[in-house]
């Protein structure tokens, strides 16, 4: 796809986001608009997929694992638009007994989702242990992870930030949702994540940045990962997103992480997205 249509693409997930979080009063916001431009780049533009068939061990295709679950918001309405499954059913986010639950899970068997993430820390382990898979398999495709900044604070992703370059897992590309934001108030705040690249440079991966919020940086940083793999390092993208992208009252300020709009704030985000594909 050119970048125009993935901004419109990205364009409409931003207006699932509110609807779906506004419509049962409760989810996060946040960072769904703020990891919506790389997300949607992966699935309508980089990974190689087949989502009309879709396996829970991705042989034969890349993989994508959201470690940061709470922005399901954002991967439910990209998988729906990729056709995992039918974008009316949006409508039943977070609904007691549907399969869009808040956090991503398995046990309700919906396409595209290969784990229960949102415990945090977790998704770059599993990453890795999928991305070996494929090397013993002598699958050649690679595998995405995204975490959030504030998800660094967990020791578990640094045992596995050691791990992967120690064992040569070349064909992972893990990115960090680097907005500076968490529920509590900014990272820097909270437990100040220091100087991230040199952090994972010094555990030997390859590190690269963008801004994650203009799409055709991120496209382009994509394929760049796409050609450095398989060379030796593990990669990582520090992309740097703006929590609550798109709607100008949500930016700057960690309080929509897991806030909901009321009707009047909802009017007033959507008013400022732009309906291109079709509300659900």
């Amino acid at each position: 796809m050119d970048i125009q249509q993935l901004e419109r693409i990205a364009s409409q997930v931003r207006r699932d986001i509110i609807r779906m979080v506004h419509g049962c009063q409760s989810g996060h916001p946040g960072g769904s608009l703020g990891a919506t431009d790389i997300v949607t780049a992966l699935y309508f533009d980089q990974m190689q997929i087949d989502p009309a068939h879709f396996r829970m061990d991705g042989e034969g295709e890349d993989m994508f694992f959201l470690s940061n679950g709470h922005i399901s918001p954002m991967f439910y309405s990209i998988l729906a638009h990729r056709g995992y499954f039918p974008v009316s059913e949006l409508a039943t986010f977070r609904l007691l007994g549907t399969r869009l639950q808040g956090h991503p899970t398995t046990a309700e068997g919906l396409p595209g989702v290969r784990i229960a993430s949102g415990s945090l820390g977790q998704g770059l382990s599993v990453a890795i242990g999928a991305a070996q898979a494929k090397r013993l398999n002598g699958d050649k495709h690679l595998v995405f992870v995204l975490m959030g900044d504030g998800e660094q604070e967990e020791g578990q992703v640094w045992e596995a930030a050691m791990y992967a370059p120690a064992k040569t897992v070349d064909n992972l590309v893990a990115i960090i949702d680097y907005n500076k934001k968490q529920i509590d108030g900014s990272t820097d705040d909270v437990m100040n994540l220091g100087d991230m690249r040199a952090k994972y440079e010094a555990f030997g991966w390859q590190v690269v940045e963008c801004d994650g919020n203009n799409m055709k940086e991120v496209v382009e940083t994509l394929q760049q990962l796409r050609k450095n793999a398989h060379q030796g390092k593990p990669q990582l993208l520090l992309a740097h997103t703006e929590m609550g992208m798109g709607v100008d009252f949500m930016m700057g300020t960690h309080k929509w992480h897991g806030s909901a709009p009321n009707d009047e704030q909802a009017a007033k985000a959507l008013a400022q997205l732009e309906e291109t594909i079709g509300d659900y």
